[in-house]
C-alpha cells in the first residue's frame, strides 16, 4: 500500500513537471512575441507626418494646402491640381485635390490677426477641409460676434465661423506641480544650455523673477523663472536653484509615481494622436487638430499653437505635450474641463528650445540624437511601455523616483511581459523532473539492498 501511493505522487510530480515545462514554453513563446515591435503603422507616426511634410515643402504653397494623417496612417496631401495629385500618390501617399492653397488660407488668418483684436477667439487652418475656422467663446458679445462675422464674410466663404462652449483662459492654477505667489502650474519638460538646467514651462505661468517652490508651504524652492515670453509665444525657463535638474532629467510623470522617458523633440502633425500630463488632471490624450492657431486670451493674443482636442484644466498650465516618447508641446490654455471635454492649445517645444537656445535633457543612449525635429532611431530592443489612457502606449516607462536594482530587477523577472517568468518555470520544472528520477533511483537500489542483503556475504 505504501509503495503504490509512492508511485502515485511520483507520477502526478512528474505530470506536474511536464505540465509546468509546457507552461514555461508557452510564457517564453508569448513574451517573445509580446516584445516584438509592433507594424509601422502602428509604432509610429512620425514618418507619415514627415512624407507630409516633405511633399508640401517640394510642391510649394502654391500648390498645396496642408498635411494630415489620415484613419489608416497613411499620409494625406491636399493639392490644387491634378500633377501634383498623381505625383503624391505615385510615393505611396494620398491626395485630395481642394480649391484653397496654403496661400489663400495664411492670407485669410493675415486678415484676421489685421483686424481689431477681441478676447475669447481663436483661429486656426483646418487643413482636412480646406477651411479657415474661427470660434467665439461665450465671453464674446453679440456685437463682437457681428463685427468678426463681417470680417470673415469680406475674406470668403471658406472661412467659417462656430461658437464654442465655456471660454479660452489660459490654465494656470506638469507634470509636477510648481507652485508660486501668482498660482500653481505644471513642469513640462526639462532642458539645459550646456552647463545649467532649467525647467521649460508655459510663459503665463509667471514673469522673470518669479520663484517656484514644489510645496504650498514654500519650504522646498525649486528655482527662479529667468526667461518669460508672454503674450505673442507662451513658454518661460526656471532656473533650477541647484543648476542641476538631476536625476530623472529625461522623464516626464504620468501620475501614479510613473513616468515617460523623453527621448527627442519635434513637431506634430494633424490626426497624430497626442498625450498630455498636468498636475491638476492627470494624463489625458487626444488628437492634434491643427497647428499655428492664434488665440485670443484676456491677458494678449498668442499664436503658432499647437491646437488639440485633448482636455486640460487650471493648474495643468505649463504641462508636457508628447507622444511616443517625443516632446511636442507645453500646455498654454483653452476652453471646457475633462469632464465635458474641449479644446487645448500648446505651444511648440521646438520654437521654444530655438528662442531660448536650449535643448533637451534626454538619456544617455539618446545623447547623441537630434534634439530638436525628428528623435534620433532608439534601441534595437523596444522599451517596456507606460500606461497610457484607452490602453495606449506613449512612451517608455520609468519611475518618477529611483528604486533599489535588487527591485528593478526583481520586477523585471515577475513581470509577465517579460521572459524572466516563463525561464523560471521551466528551471523550477527541469529540477523536479531531475528530483522525482533521482528520488526513485535511491527508493529503489535502497529496496534491491534491502531485499537481498541477506545473501551478501
Amino acid at each position: 500500500m505504501r509503495h503504490a501511493r509512492r508511485r502515485v505522487v511520483r507520477r502526478l510530480t512528474r505530470l506536474a513537471a511536464v505540465g509546468g515545462l509546457l507552461l514555461g514554453c508557452t510564457m517564453v513563446a508569448r513574451a517573445a512575441v509580446a516584445s516584438e515591435p509592433p507594424p509601422a503603422s502602428a509604432r509610429s507616426l512620425s514618418s507619415a507626418g514627415n512624407t507630409g511634410a516633405a511633399w508640401v515643402a517640394r510642391l510649394g504653397t502654391a500648390r498645396t494646402a496642408g498635411t494630415w494623417i489620415g484613419s489608416d496612417g497613411r499620409p494625406v496631401v491636399a493639392v490644387t491640381d491634378d500633377a501634383a495629385a498623381r505625383a503624391v500618390r505615385r510615393t505611396g501617399a494620398k491626395a485630395k485635390i481642394v480649391r484653397n492653397s496654403m496661400n489663400d488660407l495664411t492670407s485669410a488668418t493675415a486678415t484676421l490677426r489685421a483686424a481689431p483684436r477681441v478676447a475669447g477667439t481663436a483661429w486656426a487652418v483646418d487643413y482636412r477641409t480646406n477651411t479657415v475656422k474661427v470660434q467665439a467663446d461665450r465671453t464674446v458679445s453679440a456685437a463682437n460676434w457681428s463685427r468678426i462675422s463681417q470680417v470673415a464674410k469680406k475674406i470668403g466663404g471658406f472661412v467659417h465661423m462656430e461658437r464654442t462652449k465655456g471660454a479660452f483662459t489660459t490654465r494656470l492654477n506638469g507634470a509636477l506641480p510648481i507652485l508660486s505667489a501668482g498660482g500653481r502650474c505644471s513642469a513640462g519638460f526639462n532642458v539645459t544650455n550646456g552647463s545649467t538646467d532649467f525647467i521649460l514651462t508655459a510663459g503665463h505661468c509667471g514673469p522673470a523673477g518669479s520663484t517656484w517652490f514644489a510645496d504650498n508651504q514654500g519650504n522646498r524652492q525649486l528655482g527662479r523663472t529667468v526667461n518669460s515670453v508672454f503674450p505673442g509665444h507662451d513658454f518661460s525657463l526656471v532656473q533650477y536653484s541647484s543648476g542641476q535638474a538631476g536625476k530623472g532629467a529625461d522623464v516626464v510623470a504620468i501620475g501614479g509615481g510613473k513616468g515617460v522617458r523623453i527621448t527627442g523633440a519635434a513637431d506634430p502633425a494633424v490626426g497624430q494622436r497626442v498625450f498630455r500630463s498636468g498636475s491638476t488632471s492627470g494624463l489625458h490624450d487626444g488628437q492634434v487638430t491643427a497647428l499655428n492657431a492664434t488665440v485670443n486670451y484676456p491677458e494678449g493674443t498668442v499664436s503658432g499653437l499647437i491646437e488639440t482636442t485633448v482636455c486640460a484644466e487650471p493648474g495643468d498650465s505649463g504641462g508636457p505635450l508628447f507622444s511616443e516618447g517625443v516632446a511636442l508641446g507645453v500646455t498654454s490654455g483653452g476652453n471646457g474641463d475633462c469632464t465635458t471635454g474641449g479644446t487645448t492649445f500648446f505651444q511648440p517645444v521646438t520654437k521654444a528650445m530655438t528662442a531660448l537656445g536650449v535643448r533637451l535633457i534626454v538619456s544617455a543612449q539618446n545623447a547623441g540624437g537630434t534634439q530638436s525635429g525628428a528623435p534620433s532611431p532608439g534601441p534595437s530592443t523596444p522599451p517596456q511601455r507606460a500606461i497610457a489612457p484607452s490602453a495606449a502606449s506613449p512612451g517608455s516607462s520609468a519611475p518618477v523616483t529611483g528604486t533599489a536594482q535588487g527591485g528593478a530587477l526583481l520586477a523585471r523577472l515577475t513581470d509577465a511581459r517579460n521572459i524572466g517568468p516563463g525561464l523560471l518555470v521551466i528551471a523550477g520544472s527541469l529540477i523536479a523532473l531531475v528530483a522525482t528520477r533521482y528520488i526513485r533511483a535511491e527508493q529503489e537500489r535502497r529496496a534491491y539492498q534491502q531485499h537481498y542483503s541477506a545473501t551478501w556475504g
